[in-house]
């Protein structure tokens, strides 16, 4: 009676459970806790108090003053402060430009090309530059007789005929777009190189079979391949652009019409000691950029409903043709028989 109990009493016992780690667990919640803790008090608690600052009128030394919304109906009314914000359509024009070029360079790039390592390279080489020295660079490139001058002065240009690419306000935001362009470049064509080069290969056979030339392989299959990349690449470029700050900084120090939304942000925050102004132009800036990203990308999830069924028909049609020459390899396959290799002729014969 004992050992029947004894053996029921074992066999109730779960053979599956192991007794817990609690110094892994320990070592999984310290490592998850510290940069948890970083990202609160470095980031989120440093926010909600610029929300804070946003509504006081304030400097860094003295006592704030609670002024509701003015600071908020100041950045829609003020002259200078929307045209900061107009100023941001030059970088988003030339964000698209940048995609564009960067998709273009990246499908030449993306198949077997002589020389594509160094152009690789070449093209990515300024994203790895520091964005200040980038500055000084395009500052001595645009000034008055120096490199671009020069180079155009050789093409045949008459420096009397040239315009002062920092100065002239006609031009002289086009001229820090280049700059942004020139920086960024590489980044957006080394993505787009590693997106294309997941496609499935046997999908630009499957095309080449039904007569589909570059265009329509670009079309039909590129771009619906590497929507997510290309949705990501122009969300982060818009964006960027909203917040353009080094290049303008640094080369004009936002002198002659030049100075982006970020710029006079700046200048106020630390030149003009209006705190709670700038507070309330970065809390209208990130709003302004996250209802950009879900414009676009509601935007790009229109644009490529139908990417999805044509991948799908395309792989349809890779596989279909990978039966085809399986087919006829083994119809066209010598005959063995007995040991010996037997062709249809040696059949015959």
């Amino acid at each position: 009676m004992t050992s029947s109990a004894a053996g029921t009493a074992v066999a109730e016992i779960p053979e599956n459970i192991q007794p817990r780690n609690w110094r892994k667990t320990g070592i999984i919640v310290a490592f998850s806790a510290i940069p948890l803790a970083l990202l609160v008090f470095f980031t989120y608690l440093p926010f909600f108090n610029m929300v804070g600052y946003s509504f006081y009128k304030m400097k860094y030394i003295g006592t704030p003053r609670f002024i509701g919304m003015k600071n908020y109906i100041d950045i829609f009314t003020r002259p200078e402060l929307l045209a900061t914000l107009k100023l941001s359509l030059y970088y988003m024009a030339g964000a698209l430009i940048q995609v564009a070029i960067a998709l273009y360079l990246s499908t030449m790039l993306a198949f077997k090309v002589r020389g594509g390592g160094f152009f690789k390279a070449v093209y990515f080489f300024p994203y790895l530059i520091n964005g200040i020295a980038v500055g000084f660079i395009f500052k001595f490139f645009y000034t008055r007789g120096y490199v671009f001058d020069t180079v155009l002065q050789w093409c045949g240009f008459q420096l009397d005929n040239l315009p002062y690419w920092l100065k002239d306000q006609s031009i002289n935001n086009w001229a820090l777009v280049g700059a942004s362009i020139w920086r960024y470049l590489g980044q957006n064509v080394i993505l787009f190189i590693g997106a294309i080069m997941s496609v499935d290969k046997t999908l630009y056979e499957a095309a080449e079979i039904d007569g589909a030339n570059k265009w329509q392989q670009f079309k039909h299959i590129i771009l619906p391949g590497i929507q997510t990349i290309l949705v990501l690449n122009i969300i982060l470029s818009i964006t960027g652009s909203l917040s353009a700050f080094e290049g303008p900084y640094v080369i004009t120090t936002g002198a002659n019409g030049t100075a982006t939304y970020f710029v006079l942000m700046d200048q106020l925050a630390h030149g003009s000691q209006k705190v709670g102004l700038a507070s309330a132009m970065a809390v209208v800036l990130l709003a302004i950029i996250l209802v950009c990203a879900m414009l676009q990308q509601l935007f790009f999830k229109y644009v490529f409903r139908d990417a999805d069924d044509g991948v799908a028909k395309a792989k349809k049609k890779a596989a279909k043709a990978e039966r085809q020459r399986r087919k006829m390899a083994l119809k066209n396959a010598p005959i063995i028989r007995n040991g010996s290799r037997n062709s249809k002729e040696k059949a015959v014969a």
